[in-house]
């Protein structure tokens, strides 16, 4: 018979900088559902490299997401309450991106894309994350969050990044980008939680060590399958790889714009909420009622 108390001993909390009183609220958006909605094939600003680059990386999504849940899942029912709610939402906002890019991606191909050579690098990635320790996929998964949080970041900091876009696809990366700044500690968080019975520096090896395998493999895959999109479209040869660079790292230059929260990753003591950037999410929702609630009606 079991002992009030002993069966069950609740784990005590982590000392995090994420701020305290932080909602993370799941918002159920769709985008370009509208009737007659047919945006431009080169959606972002005419340019079909800078459509190329984020048509490939709304790709990565669906499955992507997919990964970062069941890998926070699996640490979940360990964690102490607040971050077991955190958790909970961060998996209805991944949940909802990944019904989105769906779409987005459905669109990618009725442009007479074929997307199953990247659609397959992916698979084959997330194939060798099989049977590895648990703790090796959250870590890979708090390293990505990290990504896309700090990319998110520059989405909503910079207005430059969508200037001229078809407005939809744009809501579209700016709702993803803030709810993406709303969970940016969860995974951490997790992951603190997970390894708190490891010295700071085996926690710092590991997570140093899979971020420059991540970040090597992150933007090579990138440029290759920015590369086949634009094959697909006749687009090739070393101007068309100038012009790509010139994209990441000039105007917007989206890589360059990152490299200093990337190298913060590794200073001691780093955590996410380290900036407390939540006025992005507050001016991003400002900014995204205002153009829905101008816009004229649906027909």
């Amino acid at each position: 018979m079991n002992m009030p108390g002993i069966d069950h001993i609740e784990p005590e909390p982590i000392d995090t900088p994420t701020p305290a009183g932080h909602e993370i609220t799941p918002r159920d958006r769709r985008f370009g559902r509208e009737e007659g909605y047919d945006p431009a094939k080169y959606w972002q600003n005419g340019d079909p490299v800078a459509t190329a680059f984020y048509n490939c990386l709304s790709l990565t999504f669906p499955r992507g997401e997919a990964f970062f849940i069941e890998s926070v899942k699996e640490f979940r029912d360990h964690t102490p309450p607040q971050l077991q709610k955190e958790i909970r939402a961060f998996v209805q906002q991944e949940v909802i991106h990944s019904r989105e890019h769906l779409a987005l991606n459905r669109r990618v191909e009725e442009n007479g894309y074929d997307t199953s050579r990247i659609e397959q690098r992916i698979t084959e990635s997330l194939a060798m994350t099989k049977g590895r320790p648990k703790i090796t996929n959250l870590a890979a998964t708090m390293i990505l969050e990290h990504f896309t949080a700090i990319t998110a970041q520059q989405f909503l900091a910079n207005p430059r990044h969508w200037k001229d876009s078809d407005e939809e696809t744009a809501d579209l990366w700016r709702w993803h980008a803030l709810e993406e700044i709303e969970h940016k500690g969860v995974a951490y968080d997790t992951w603190l939680y997970a390894t708190r019975n490891w010295s700071r520096w085996q926690r710092w090896k590991v997570k140093a060590l899979m971020m420059l395998v991540i970040t090597r493999n992150f933007w090579g895959n990138r440029w290759n399958d920015t590369l086949d999109l634009l094959a697909q479209d006749g687009i090739t040869g070393w101007r068309v790889k100038l012009r790509l660079l010139k994209f990441l790292l000039v105007e917007p230059g989206i890589a360059r714009a990152i490299i200093i929260p990337w190298i913060k990753f590794f200073l001691p003591g780093f955590h996410p909420w380290n900036e407390d950037d939540r006025h992005l999410i507050q001016r991003a929702e400002s900014d995204y009622d205002a153009a829905i609630n101008g816009r004229p009606a649906a027909a």
